[in-house]
């Protein structure tokens, strides 16, 4: 027979079952322990402080009337704490009263009063430095150059430059929390998220700031889980005022990942902390996400910067060569502008090319060899596939809907062709197996592997097949 305080867990979960998402119920209520009930108080053990506090956050107020119901007015709770010492595990008591401290004043709890004393910033791992080195500063990873002086504005990211300045003078304290830049590769997105990390560390000191990519995040976080420092990863990136998330589009199909990431920026957002996200689709385009994780992308501002026009790319290309104390024709600048058209990046390299040209031949910087190098370029140049585009293509060659391919039907013929789509996804394109069967029928990345083991048994086996593949690809290829 159960002992008293099991009982009274028990009743308590019954209730927070009804009332609260299942996922959240199996992540933050079923690995609580009771462990005794004495004097109204009832004791459970969470298995660490992070876990401690985000209770408090979210859960307090259900936590408190549950508690009150079976144990009567005066009823207390008390945690006790898995703290976690170069490898050895302690157990840390707190006492929560009902009624006692506000909400307000719980959520407003300072971090450092959840750890031991001899636990401060530098006993906590940071995921960017070589273990075995202790480092208070954390190097916010910011590229100077990507500053807001080096940023040419224009029609095409007007709002989301003026977004980013407003953000950047005054973090966590406007509407645009959290700021949601997006564009097609190439159009200044990075270069306007690292403006705002340098401008708030320039005005404000003592702000913690960092920037990092998605595939980069996802892998420490796979690394502190292998290494079980998961808690030490949570604790890292909570303590940054401005956290810069670049490519969040790369946690598709990464679930685990999407969680972590789900947590901390709760706990960012609620703390009054700046979160600055880029992605190369607006939130209600993307795939492979969770629904709770995009409704959060949402609650700020999401701005997207668009190709920029022939004035804008012509002051691109000005301001490259006055940074760069280089002197061009004028009528060099209007014609890379004027033939260069969809991508930044690729307008700057144009102009890189057309000067290394000059230096290594020794030639003038010249119309003619101008025309030579975009000729060069543009013949080179490949159409950048996408795993959307390969759907399609693929869709279309077997005349059925891009839809179908996201259904669940066994048809052999719709198997096939996402069979075929994931394939060439992987091979044509830069994204994870994860990320491709996210965008293809939510599937894993194990589905995504066999089904390319499928694709390439039957190209060494069935001729007509090996023909499918060669046609579809030439289409792709064009």
């Amino acid at each position: 027979m159960s002992n008293k305080h099991e009982q009274v867990w028990n009743n308590c979960l019954k209730v927070i079952k009804d009332n609260v998402p299942s996922i959240s119920y199996r992540t933050w209520f079923e690995p609580i322990v009771p462990l005794k009930l004495e004097n109204k108080i009832l004791t459970i053990q969470v298995p660490s402080p992070f876990f401690y506090e985000y209770l408090e956050e979210q859960y307090i107020d259900i936590l408190s009337k549950t508690l009150r119901k079976e144990i009567g007015e005066g009823a207390k709770l008390e945690y006790n704490v898995v703290m976690e010492h170069n490898g050895a595990s302690s157990v840390k008591p707190y006492t929560v009263r009902f009624p006692g401290k506000s909400q307000s004043e719980l959520k407003n709890k300072p971090v450092e009063t959840l750890t031991e004393t001899s636990t401060d910033q530098k006993d906590i791992k940071n995921p960017f430095v070589i273990p075995g080195i202790k480092k208070l500063h954390i190097d916010p990873r910011l590229c100077p150059e990507k500053s807001f002086q080096n940023f040419v504005e224009g029609e095409c990211n007007r709002l989301a430059r003026s977004a980013a300045f407003a953000v950047a003078g005054k973090p966590g304290g406007t509407a645009f929390n959290p700021l949601f830049l997006y564009s097609e590769n190439g159009l200044g997105k990075t270069h306007l998220a690292h403006a705002i990390g340098i401008e708030v560390k320039e005005k404000f000191k003592d702000k913690t700031v960092l920037y990092v990519d998605a595939n980069k995040f996802s892998n420490q976080f796979v690394e502190a889980v292998r290494n079980n420092n998961r808690n030490d990863f949570l604790h890292f990136y909570q303590m940054i005022d401005v956290l810069i998330l670049d490519d969040v589009h790369d946690f598709a199909g990464k679930e685990k990942t999407q969680d972590v990431f789900f947590h901390i920026f709760n706990h960012l957002h609620q703390a009054g902390k700046q979160l600055i996200l880029t992605s190369d689709k607006p939130p209600v385009e993307m795939q492979g996400l969770e629904k709770r994780l995009l409704s959060r992308f949402k609650w700020g501002l999401s701005a997207d910067i668009q190709a920029p026009d022939f004035e804008t790319r012509k002051a691109i290309l000005y301001q490259k060569v006055y940074n760069d104390g280089i002197s061009v024709p004028e009528q060099v600048l209007e014609t890379l502008a004027k033939h260069i058209t969809t991508n930044i990046r690729e307008l700057e390299g144009a102009l890189i090319n057309v000067l290394a040209q000059s230096t290594l031949n020794r030639k003038e910087v010249t119309i003619e060899l101008t025309h030579q190098v975009i000729d060069r370029l543009v013949r080179n140049s490949k159409r950048e596939i996408s795993v959307e585009y390969i759907q399609k293509v693929v869709s279309d060659y077997f005349n059925i809907n891009v839809e179908q391919l996201h259904t669940k039907t066994r048809k052999r013929e719709i198997v096939q062709a996402r069979q075929i789509a994931m394939y060439f996804s992987k091979n044509l394109t830069k994204s994870s197996l994860a990320s491709i069967g996210a965008q293809i029928g939510s599937k894993d990345h194990a589905t995504v592997l066999h089904a390319c083991k499928t694709v390439n048994n039957l190209l060494e086996t069935d001729k007509q097949f090996r023909y499918y593949i060669e046609d579809i690809g030439k289409r792709l290829k064009i």
